[in-house]
């Protein structure tokens, strides 16, 4: 039986100050939590509205539909909350390609991102601390369990760039076009903020300015950053 104190405390982790203070964070869905525990992150509770769910998932504790929903973050609650424990910070990974993101707002940008890096490999992606927190609900619902298999450093950008000796390369609009640049065999992908592309404090360290070619008449101004590191990530592991 869930008590009060764990439905406050389930309720707050909808806020960055109480996930980071308490080192948990919420997930909602059969399939993502699922992912979660197949990935090996560790639960603190698992909670399920239905007996007939709770055979399908490890460690989970049945409790009424009205518990599940106040807290739950969704309009409609699909039956399946988890909250785990935050992933322990690893060591750099430089021995492969990383994408860094400079001021990334929107959490079903930052939500794909996660995915991208999963789908094609990449291990680590790089945070600024003005970032949106990728333990956001809405962020953590875009990943479906992608979170558990890349690494999410938030660290001072400049200090980070600064002490690489990895290539480093910047999407821009007006950048040489990519299908055309020297990617080599690893290096750093900077992708800039929704609104204002990659800021000056981090433009300074970038090697090379790469763009996406824009073929059709449209008048848009630019390609939605998810969209756009889709289109790098494949063109940097098609090599």
């Amino acid at each position: 039986m869930v008590t009060k104190n764990q439905i406050k405390l389930v309720v707050s982790l909808k806020q960055k100050k109480y996930r980071s203070q308490h080192g948990l964070f919420v997930v909602e869905g059969k399939k993502v939590v699922n992912e979660l525990l197949g990935a090996g992150m560790k639960p603190f509770k698992v909670f399920v509205d239905d007996v007939g769910l709770s055979e399908s998932i490890k460690e989970a504790e049945v409790i009424s539909k009205k518990d599940l929903k106040q807290m739950s973050s969704l309009k409609q609650p699909n039956g399946v909350l988890g909250v785990f424990h935050m992933v322990e910070p690893k060591e750099d990974i430089v021995d492969d390609w990383v994408v860094v993101l400079d001021a990334v707002r929107d959490p079903g940008n930052l939500g794909t991102i996660i995915r991208l890096c999963d789908w094609f490999g990449v291990k680590q992606l790089v945070c600024s601390a003005d970032t949106v927190d990728c333990y956001n609900p809405k962020v953590l619902q875009a990943t479906m369990g992608s979170i558990a298999r890349v690494h999410i450093p938030y660290l001072d950008l400049e200090e980070f760039l600064g002490n690489t000796k990895l290539p480093i390369y910047g999407a821009y609009m007006d950048g040489e076009p990519v299908y055309k640049a020297d990617l080599g065999g690893k290096g750093i992908l900077v992708m800039g903020n929704e609104a204002n592309g990659i800021s000056d404090r981090v433009e300074k360290f970038i090697s090379e300015r790469i763009s996406i070619p824009q073929y059709g008449s449209a008048t848009t101004e630019s390609l939605n950053v998810a969209t756009a590191t889709a289109i790098l990530l494949n063109e940097i592991r098609r090599g």
